[in-house]
C-alpha cells in the first residue's frame, strides 16, 4: 500500500468517527489538504476498496472503514501519543465536572437541610457563579412579612437580584471559622434592614463559597448559629 493510501485513510477513519457520514473524495482533499488531483484521490479509493479496507454503502455515497480498514489503522497508524493526550484530557474535564456537580449537590443537600431546621431562607453561593436560595416560601409564613406585604416584597427583590446579593456578601467582614451574625439595620441592604443574616465561609473540594440563613430580627440567633455551623462543618 503506498504512504498516501495509508493517509487517505487514515482520515477516511478520523472523519467517518467523527461524523458517522460516508467520506467523499472531494471531503477528503480539502479537509486534509492533499497535493493531489480528485481524480487520484478517486483511484485511490476505489484501490482501498478493492483491497476490502473500504466499502461504499451505496452508488452515491461516498466510502466507509470496513473492519479489516479499522483493523490497519489499529495496527499500523494510530498515533497513541495523541490519542493519550485526548483523553487523559478528556478524564480530567470529565472528571472536573462530575466533581463540581457533587460539590454542587452537597451545598444544596447543606441548604435544604438549614431550610428545614431553621424555617428560614437558607442560601449558599458556590464561587462567583451561582447563588440558590430555599426556603422562600417561610419569609410568607413570618408575621412580620405575612402581614407587611410591602416588606415581604422588599425581601424578595433583593432575593431575586442573585448578583446583587452576591456582591453583599463579598461586602461583608465574614469571620473564617464561625459564623457571623448581622442584626437589621447592620445590613448594607436597605431592603432587607427588617431582616437578619447569618452567614459564614465554606471550603469544599477546592470550592469556596457562602453559606447563610436570611430571617426576621425575631429569630433565635444562639440556635440558628450553632445549626448553621454544624450544617456548614458537615457538608
Amino acid at each position: 500500500m503506498k504512504d498516501r493510501q495509508q493517509e487517505i485513510l487514515h482520515a477516511i477513519v478520523k472523519h467517518f468517527t467523527e461524523t458517522a457520514q460516508p467520506v467523499g473524495s472531494q471531503t477528503i482533499l480539502v479537509s486534509y489538504k492533499f497535493d493531489v488531483s480528485p481524480a487520484t484521490i478517486r483511484n485511490d479509493m476505489a484501490e482501498l476498496e478493492k483491497q476490502g479496507l473500504l466499502f461504499q454503502p451505496h452508488t452515491s455515497a461516498g466510502r466507509i472503514p470496513t473492519d479489516r480498514g479499522y483493523r490497519l489503522y489499529v495496527d499500523t497508524m494510530t498515533d497513541f501519543d495523541n490519542a493519550t493526550k485526548i483523553a487523559k484530557q478528556r478524564i480530567a474535564e470529565v472528571s472536573k465536572l462530575i466533581k463540581l456537580k457533587k460539590v454542587r449537590q452537597r451545598v444544596y443537600d447543606a441548604v435544604n437541610l438549614l431550610s428545614h431546621c431553621t424555617n428560614n431562607v437558607s442560601f449558599a453561593t458556590l464561587g462567583n457563579q451561582r447563588t440558590f436560595f430555599l426556603g422562600i416560601a417561610n419569609v410568607l409564613k413570618q408575621p412580620e412579612f405575612s402581614q407587611n406585604p410591602y416588606q415581604a416584597s422588599q425581601v424578595f427583590e433583593v432575593l431575586e437580584d442573585t448578583d446583587n446579593f452576591l456582591n453583599l456578601l463579598n461586602q461583608l467582614d465574614i469571620e473564617e471559622d464561625k459564623p457571623s451574625i448581622y442584626i437589621g439595620e447592620e445590613n448594607i441592604l436597605e431592603k432587607i434592614k427588617s431582616c437578619s443574616i447569618i452567614i459564614a465561609r465554606y471550603e469544599l473540594e477546592g470550592h469556596h463559597g457562602y453559606i447563610g440563613i436570611l430571617g426576621p430580627t425575631r429569630m433565635n440567633y444562639p440556635v440558628n448559629s450553632i445549626i448553621l455551623a454544624e450544617v456548614r462543618n458537615n457538608i
